[in-house]
């Protein structure tokens, strides 16, 4: 079992950044692929991003590409999304997700943490 914990959410004006966390416990961290995915009120869930294992590889979704970064600090087990220029679209709960591969934590991820909250008001 993987269990993830995200923190950093809130309102943020348009135009303005925040960061999210989400620390893992459980299982051995870097024997899983990190992913951050959003669900906005009235829509399915949505991949935002993925990282490996040692960090160095990265992929994001278009709709965040250039905006959003994703990292993590293995001896903290944490991983990051940094949101930069929101939107209001950009609006929803993001979530921290876990999964044996990089397919499976973009498709179907095996762990999910509860969620925070980010509103960005225009």
């Amino acid at each position: 079992q993987v269990q993830l914990v995200e923190s950093g959410g809130g309102l943020v004006e348009a135009g303005g950044s925040v960061r999210l966390s989400c620390v893992a416990s459980g299982r051995t961290f870097n024997t899983y692929a990190m992913a951050w995915w959003r669900q906005a009120p009235g829509k399915e869930r949505e991949f935002l991003a993925r990282i490996n294992w040692s960090g160095g590889n990265t992929y994001y979704a278009d709709s965040v590409k250039g905006r959003f970064t994703i990292s993590r600090d293995g001896a903290k087990n944490t991983i990051y999304l940094q949101m930069n220029s929101l939107k209001s679209e950009d609006t929803a709960v993001y979530y921290c997700a876990s999964g044996a591969s990089y397919v499976v934590v973009t498709t179907r991820p095996e762990y999910w943490g509860r969620g925070t909250q980010v509103t960005v008001s225009s």
